[in-house]
């Protein structure tokens, strides 16, 4: 009894989460997003990486 009220306690703040972000946040322009892998793209990177020797 106490496990599955928990349990739907857990799912309902998580769902509720989800829709107060997705109605409070602006929608994402997938236009002006970075692309997740720009390998052969002929873009040059930006942003630093830890291990760089540079």
């Amino acid at each position: 009894m106490k496990k599955s009220f928990f349990m739907l306690v857990f799912w309902a703040a998580l769902i509720a989460f989800f829709a107060w972000d997705w109605a409070a946040s602006a929608p994402v322009n997938h236009r002006l997003e970075p692309p997740l892998i720009a390998a052969g793209s002929g873009q040059a990177p930006s942003g630093g990486h830890c291990a760089s020797t540079f």
